[in-house]
């Protein structure tokens, strides 16, 4: 491999010759071995945006000039375009502050500039007013809020709007309600689905009202919030720059000695990403208890047949989607605890558990958008309701004695229901042998269509 030498404050070091990265890149490539998951791409492309900023702000203060602000900025739309993905290898598990993947994004723009007739120092240019105690946090929100907005949100969007039209197909559709996996009363098929829907849009709306509080940045806080070696207004004209680029509405964290040492802004946003997984979970179990069988389970949904469900068993078709949705719910719910105890954790000016926010965060929401999207495309627009074995179902149910209570008493409707279980008879059959209701009273009384 050729190499090419670096140098940084504790010497020399060799560098692949075709990497545009310096040599703290180098050090912790060599010196953090761990695991193998490497920073997020919404990392790297939030700080591209960060690091533009940054470089327009600093040109308005007189810090940059102008063409090597126009630099900076050319380089970090290339990062955001996906042209440098190779340039950014380092994993997740290194020094908590993010530091050394901060001045990978340094480094990296300052090469790529230098090639193009700007030299710059990944210090003292690229990363002019700036920290990586308050760029890191910073490109973690920018990060957050992002994929919240591009990701989950739009997902989300195209999965209710499907569970909206299964309701709208079946308007009139009864079927038997179950509470405690006992049978229940009756309910329409639409209400349950509206059900559904809504356990899609509740946590989005908890998660546009975690939005302001991501969109609140610790950037020109500098090293430890006291903003040392930024300009006065810095981290407004920077808010700006983002604004502007990003369409978010991005603004400066009034306390950065908070936005420094706190994730509890992460935290919040994440309880409503857990709460989308939990919901998520429910809806798919539903789902697939629903479409048990095809013969021995309740089978009172059909769902798309994707692919064989067995090695062993021919013939055999699996709710694989649904099952794939719970796996994204079990894992998000355990991502959320580890963003809790990283949010607990750090001391004095610092939280240091930084890198690991972001990765569990960004894997969140990746999953999440992406297990709602495949569930929607193969399974969702896909079910169909089994009106047949809804009905047969309805009419055995002995939870239809509910509305006979007003009529013969609860004391009395038990009384039915459990000699027509006894008795493995129809629940009029058992009315009619204790003689509370004649044919007529009975047939007039339960009527499933009038309990919904």
């Amino acid at each position: 491999m050729n190499t090419r030498m670096e140098h940084d404050t504790m010497g020399q070091i060799a560098v692949p010759a075709e990497h545009h990265w310096g040599a703290q890149t180098q050090r912790s490539i060599e010196h953090f071995q761990i695991g193998g998951q490497h920073q997020p791409k919404e990392i790297i492309k939030a700080f591209a945006y960060l690091k533009e900023a940054c470089a327009m702000a600093n040109a308005a203060a007189g810090k940059l000039t102008g063409p090597q602000a126009d630099a900076i900025a050319a380089v970090c739309r290339e990062i955001r375009a996906g042209r440098w993905e190779a340039e950014f290898p380092l994993v997740v598990w290194q020094t908590g502050s993010g530091t050394q993947t901060n001045m990978n994004v340094n480094e990296v723009i300052a090469h790529l500039t230098a090639e193009r007739g700007v030299p710059l120092h990944p210090n003292d240019h690229v990363n002019a007013s700036q920290s990586s105690n308050d760029t890191f946090p910073s490109a973690l929100h920018i990060a957050a809020a992002l994929s919240v907005t591009e990701q989950v949100l739009p997902a989300a969007e195209r999965l209710e709007a499907a569970f909206r039209r299964l309701e709208e197909a079946y308007p009139e559709l009864i079927r038997i309600g179950r509470t405690h996996l006992q049978d229940a009363t009756p309910l329409k098929f639409s209400q349950e689905v509206s059900g559904w829907r809504e356990l899609v849009a509740a946590p989005c709306r908890m998660l546009r009202l975690a939005l302001p509080e991501l969109e609140r940045l610790a950037i020109g806080g500098t090293a430890v919030g006291t903003g040392l070696n930024a300009p006065a207004g810095y981290d407004y004209a920077v808010c700006g720059e983002l604004r502007r680029l990003t369409g978010l509405d991005f603004l400066p964290d009034e306390n950065k000695f908070h936005a420094l040492t706190s994730k509890d802004a992460l935290v919040f946003a994440h309880g409503a990403l857990k709460a989308l997984a939990a919901n998520l979970m429910k809806i798919a179990n539903d789902i697939r208890w629903e479409a048990s069988g095809p013969r021995c389970g309740m089978g009172e949904l059909s769902i798309p047949e994707n692919e064989p469900g067995s090695s062993i068993m021919p013939g055999k078709v699996n709710p694989t989607q649904c099952e794939a949705v719970t796996m994204v719910a079990v894992q998000v719910i355990a991502n959320d605890t580890a963003i809790g105890m990283a949010a607990s954790q750090g001391n004095f000016q610092l939280n240091v558990f930084l890198p690991v926010s972001a990765y569990n965060f960004l894997l969140s929401t990746q999953l999440l958008a992406d297990a709602m999207d495949s569930f929607r495309r193969h399974c969702v627009d896909g079910i169909i309701p089994n009106a047949e074995r809804m009905r047969e179902n309805l009419n055995h149910s002995l939870m239809l004695v509910t509305c006979l209570t007003p009529r013969i008493g609860y004391e009395a409707a038990a009384m039915c229901a459990k000699k027509a279980l006894a008795d493995g008879t129809t629940l009029k059959d058992a009315v009619l042998a204790l003689g509370l209701l004649t044919a007529q009273e009975f047939d007039e009384i339960v009527r499933p269509e009038t309990m919904v």
